[in-house]
């Protein structure tokens, strides 16, 4: 889109975040989003609110509407919500290279439950008691509804007794493969075997505590699991854990052993499976799960993204940085480093991918010393990745490495990587095939 093109949406935005960014710096932002990053202006336009602390709340207007958790249509932008809380946390997240404390969790009423993020710690709340609510935006996540809270809403305590029916909070458990785990799930049931586990000491408001956790498997992929109680698991053992929910962490989903939780030694049904290899998955399927651990991809690269190539790191945290500055240490001076941002296409879905250094140079043949040279001969780093593109668009790359998720969609961390060769023969039988039983 050209800037006339930006312009109706970039006065919206001036609007909502009321002088925090300049208008060139707001056009600016608005163009690398839609232009260089590919992303619709829609989301373009979340996207930045949320980066200036603009949040969606900032579209309030008029009285907000009262509304149970059973109403809730996952687009409402000012809505009142009394809930009691089912579950409650504080955690750390990184925003905009400061680290930030917000509160999640559960809450629920007598039409069902729902998970809620309060985009700040400047509360207090205790499990088991009521709240109002005021003015939550509500947003959906792999189909479930969430409620948020912004910088214009409240929460208030209430003397409103709600029962939550059985239902809401039941202890029956459902069955499922580690690789349909998603995040919000609750009461889930998972068989596994143990491939590692560990505690280590955290502080939690002022207080020692161990917190056990680990990676396990089955015959469909890789999960973590974290607990806060001892249930002695050993490496190589096979567990079932019941009524366990699901949290996720960047779209890959994370099983939390929780008190209603019961973990009980099952016989070992995976046989000699060797569950510590990568489970293999459609970008089809990625994009509908989130995320994942450890997953095996294969798929044509139809994109060099910008910033591949020749780039500069911090060499303290390893961060890339522009400009000879840190955003965690200030100036520095910067180290050399390769890499490439691909975009991979199996034909059920497409998705990101970062390769590092050493997987760069085996499928490009470009080598670090061979791009500075070069970079320096020619004035100018952005010749690397127009060197690169032409040996790897269009390969096709069997890749493993672990999937995470924001809001421009899913994105690999790539571990492994491999060149696939392609029987044209056999591929185009494979179509033909297909073409005729359509037809």
């Amino acid at each position: 889109m050209d800037k006339e093109e930006l312009t109706p949406h970039m006065e919206e935005l001036k609007r909502v975040l009321e002088g925090k960014i300049t208008e060139k710096e707001l056009m600016e932002e608005l163009d690398k989003y839609v232009n260089e990053y590919d992303v619709d202006v829609e989301s373009a336009k979340r996207a930045i609110k949320r980066k200036f602390g603009g949040e969606e709340s900032g579209f309030v207007t008029g009285d907000a509407v009262s509304k149970k958790i059973g109403d809730l249509t996952g687009n409402e932008p000012n809505v009142d919500i009394t809930a009691k809380i089912v579950y409650v946390e504080k955690k750390q997240i990184r925003a905009r290279g400061e680290d930030k404390t917000i509160i999640s969790g559960i809450l629920g009423d007598d039409t069902g439950t729902a998970s809620f993020t309060i985009w700040s710690d400047g509360y207090e709340l205790e499990k088991g008691s009521v709240y109002i609510f005021k003015n939550a935006y509500i947003k959906t996540w792999n189909d479930r509804v969430q409620v948020n809270m912004g910088n214009r809403g409240a929460v208030e305590k209430s003397d409103t007794k709600i029962e939550m029916p059985e239902r809401s909070i039941s202890y029956s458990s459902v069955e499922s493969k580690i690789k349909d785990l998603k995040e919000g799930m609750g009461n889930v049931s998972v068989t596994g075997r143990v491939l590692s586990v560990e505690e280590r000491k955290v502080n939690v408001k002022g207080e020692d505590k161990t917190v056990y956790s680990g990676l396990m498997a089955d015959d469909t992929g890789k999960v973590q699991f974290s607990a806060w109680n001892d249930h002695g698991l050993k490496e190589g053992e096979t567990i079932l854990i019941s009524n366990a929910y699901i949290r996720g962490w960047k779209g890959i989903p994370q099983l939390n052993i929780g008190d209603r939780s019961e973990v009980t030694r099952v016989d070992d049904p995976f046989g000699n499976t060797d569950l510590g290899t990568s489970s293999n998955k459609t970008l089809g399927e990625i994009a509908e799960s989130g995320g994942g651990l450890d997953v095996g991809v294969s798929g044509l690269v139809v994109d060099l993204r910008g910033g591949s190539g020749l780039i500069f790191r911090c060499p303290q945290c390893n961060r890339s940085v522009l400009g000879g500055e840190c955003a965690n240490h200030g100036k520095i001076e910067p180290v050399h480093d390769l890499r490439m941002k691909i975009v991979l296409d199996d034909g059920t879905g497409a998705i990101g991918a970062v390769l590092n250094r050493e997987l760069t140079e085996k499928l490009t043949g470009v080598t670090l010393e061979n791009a500075v040279n070069l970079s320096k001969a020619r004035g100018e780093s952005g010749i690397i990745a127009r060197e690169m593109a032409p040996r790897i668009l269009m390969k096709r790359l069997a890749m493993r490495g672990n999937v995470m998720s924001d809001e421009y969609g899913p994105m690999m961390i790539v571990a492994e990587a491999e060149t696939e060769e392609v029987d044209i023969e056999t591929a185009a039988t494979k179509l033909l095939d297909i073409v005729e039983e359509v037809l």
